[in-house]
């Protein structure tokens, strides 16, 4: 009797429901291909990234090309552009600029760095080197000797680490490191290319610190490419997460995920003191004070008996050098006035230009960053006396009365405290 009197009644139903679920289904198939379109982007955006940065088959052509002409040479060349026993593996750029791979070398692992970017100028706020000059491999040019190029490359040391007594031995170092094949003799193209390793810093220190045990050994060089020691785990903590992941994850929360995944106490506290020890070696050294301009954990690795070993030393810079660069540097406060991300001045707002005085000393700059690398999970017995060091380590300042004084007390008392409480076991 309902359905007579109304008939459209019972049919109301089903169509809304019809409607209702044609909405749904324009709903799911509008978001999934908003997710594809997006994954899309992203998986392009990052593959347009990887080929800018990765562009080792690039490096390797320069390089080989300026081989095969005479124009370079080096203790690399011939493995790498003729005998192909040197090889690029992974890329492990992070800037175009500077190419990094993993690479095989016959039977040794290493790390190959080269310079790509031909840009005259240096801008303080990104890149801490100048790069090569506009014409490859220019220098020194044919006719000069030996002696001419000792003097060259003894300039350049001078206008780098300042005049000092022991810069001869230096440049005789350089000169014994340059000589590839060592025949007892450097040739023009093993001078082109040690003149443009000398232009990087990381390279310089590599052989100022080559027998210290933090320091990467240098493998070999052609041209301004070089391979250096591969340092087996490539930060100071934290665990590698794939890329999709990574963009998800809130910087504080990843923090958080960094400070889980570290060794054990007591092998931290030794590669803390491997660090705390690499301090002392750039420390007013045999050629001067270096600066850590970048202290990020990235830049920081070790082995697998847990012995310090730097990762990437580019942005280590000798102390002569900043100075002259960033002097009469015009700015409007302080913040113009950074070099790296760690090296910081002061802007002299009568003059609107910064001061060459660096703020903070390497060690306070390290302290900070071992601060909670330290104290999570420190034995109970220790934890007050060590987060009291580490405080009155950070709150160093460059310009305080009697600093190198404090500087060396602070220092010895953290690696004694930390070399006591783990020089009973067996990570010692």
């Amino acid at each position: 009797m309902a359905r007579r009197l109304f008939p459209g009644a019972w049919l109301r139903k089903p169509y809304y429901g019809q409607v209702r679920f044609s909405y749904m289904r324009m709903k799911y198939l509008f978001f999934s291909w908003l997710g594809v379109f997006i994954g899309s982007w992203i998986i392009y955006v990052q593959y347009s990234s990887y080929t800018e940065l990765c562009r080792g088959h690039d490096c390797k052509k320069i390089i080989c090309d300026k081989y095969k002409t005479g124009v370079i040479d080096g203790s690399a060349c011939s493995s790498l552009c003729t005998r192909q026993t040197l090889y690029f593996g992974k890329c492990l750029s992070t800037k175009p600029n500077n190419q990094m791979y993993l690479g095989v070398w016959g039977n040794l692992q290493g790390v190959i760095k080269c310079q790509m970017e031909e840009i005259a100028h240096i801008d303080l706020r990104t890149e801490l080197e100048p790069r090569k000059e506009t014409i490859l491999f220019d220098k020194p040019t044919r006719g000069t000797t030996v002696q001419k190029f000792k003097e060259m490359v003894y300039g350049l040391f001078k206008a780098k680490l300042g005049e000092q007594g022991n810069l001869p031995e230096l440049v005789n170092l350089i000169l014994s490191v340059a000589d590839g094949n060592k025949d007892g003799r450097v040739s023009l193209p093993e001078a082109k290319s040690a003149w443009a390793l000398l232009q990087l810093n990381e390279f310089l220190l590599m052989v100022i610190l080559q027998d210290k045990e933090h320091t990467p050994k240098l493998l070999g060089f052609c041209g301004d490419l070089y391979v250096m020691e591969k340092v087996e785990y490539t930060s100071l903590f934290g665990i590698s997460l794939p890329w999709m992941v990574e963009l998800f994850i809130p910087s504080g929360f990843r923090r958080s995920i960094d400070q889980w995944f570290t060794p054990s106490w007591p092998r931290k506290a030794k590669i803390a003191i491997g660090l705390l020890e690499f301090v002392e070696d750039i420390f007013h050294g045999p050629y001067g004070n270096f600066l850590m301009c970048d202290t990020s954990a990235k830049n920081l690795g070790y082995n697998d008996k847990y012995d310090l070993k730097m990762v990437d030393m580019r942005k280590i810079v000798p102390e002569m050098n900043l100075k002259e660069l960033i002097k009469d540097r015009h700015c409007e406060s302080d913040l113009d006035c950074v070099y790296g991300s760690d090296c910081r001045t002061v802007c002299d707002q009568s003059k609107m230009k910064c001061t060459t005085e660096i703020i903070q000393p390497n060690l306070a700059k390290v302290c900070h960053l071992l601060k909670d690398y330290l104290l999570r999970g420190a034995p109970l017995e220790i934890h007050e006396e060590l987060e009291k060091q580490l405080y009155s380590c950070i709150a160093l300042k460059v310009s305080a009365n009697q600093m190198e004084m404090e500087h060396s007390l602070i220092l010895n008392n953290l690696k004694t405290l930390l070399w006591k409480k783990i020089s009973h076991t067996n990570d010692s």
